[in-house]
């Protein structure tokens, strides 16, 4: 009996040690590694787009800036013959009935963003559009023709939440200049105003007005700031469609000068008028969305 006892315990010790040891020779088998989310970050952006420039002011206010005639015939009146005949109340006043309206284009814009991170960006925008200035009321002509290059540079934030759909809003200054302005020589006739001082005299000898005719004109450039609202739509993570709406304040000063003749009294003279001109245009655009610059390869995963 006790020899069976002894044997009873001997044979559990040795499967008590046998089993770790088994066990430990048993190939190991490891749960499979989570799975590993990789998302890219395209910091640089490319956008080509089709804009259409709309003046939503576009009507200018025209200034008397001192005409001045050489002769003895607008002496009493400061030689200035809009003051003697009622077009004008002295240097710096408005002249009557006299403004301008801004045509409207369609043109390429480029815009290139920086992001700083997912949701801010440093965006420059770029373009060059021509402008064609019209004369109404009192200086009714062909005004001038001239070309812009407004460009401006925001700061925009993009709302990532909404997956594709990535909506943005932005704000910022815009600078404009203005190059090769040239005028187009078409004369117009102007009538004095039954007011002027010297209308009446004038009407008596069968002069009721004056033939007009642009032969200069420069525009100075103007600081506006800018905002915008859009919305890109990513097709992945590089390639997407791009709709957006800016507003800029662009109001800038056009100075001209005006050849009046009265041929019936041998007078010629010049009238420079300054032209206060707001055009304030709304620019909407639709076009190609590039982003790049970001990792392209997929991380290296440990094996297992």
């Amino acid at each position: 009996m006790k020899t069976f006892i002894r044997g009873a315990l001997a044979a559990t010790l040795l499967s008590a040690v046998s089993i770790p040891a088994l066990a430990a020779d048993l190939p190991s088998v490891k749960a499979p590694p989570p799975p590993v989310v990789y998302e890219t970050f395209q910091p640089f952006q490319v956008r080509l787009e089709l804009s259409g420039v709309v003046p939503l002011a576009g009507h200018g206010t025209a200034y008397d800036e001192g005409a001045f005639y050489p002769g003895a015939t607008f002496a009493p009146y400061g030689g200035s013959p809009l003051i003697a005949t009622g077009l004008s109340a002295g240097p710096g006043t408005v002249i009557p009935f006299a403004s301008t309206n801004t045509s409207w284009s369609v043109i390429p814009t480029l815009a290139v963003d920086y992001y700083i991170n997912k949701n801010f960006s440093i965006e420059a925008i770029c373009c060059v559009s021509p402008a064609h200035i019209q004369g109404t009321g009192s200086i009714k002509s062909t005004f001038a023709h001239t070309w812009v290059f407004p460009p401006s540079i925001l700061l925009d934030y993009h709302f990532t939440q909404f997956g594709a759909w990535q909506p943005y809003i932005g704000v910022g200054v815009n600078f404009t200049a203005y190059w090769g302005t040239r005028v187009n020589n078409e004369s117009w006739p102007v009538m004095f105003s039954p007011v002027g001082p010297m209308t009446s005299a004038l009407a008596a000898g069968g002069i009721t007005g004056l033939s007009a005719q642009f032969y200069n004109a420069t525009v100075t450039p103007s600081w506006g700031v800018v905002g915008q609202v859009g919305m890109d739509y990513m097709f992945n993570e590089h390639w997407g469609l791009n709709l957006d709406v800016k507003y800029i304040m662009m109001e800038p000063t056009v100075h001209a000068k005006v050849a009046g003749v009265i041929p019936a009294a041998g007078i010629v003279t010049y009238l420079p008028v300054r032209v206060a001109l707001p055009i304030d245009p709304l620019v909407i655009s639709a076009g190609v969305t590039y982003r790049f610059g970001g990792g392209s390869s997929a991380p290296v995963l440990a094996k297992y």
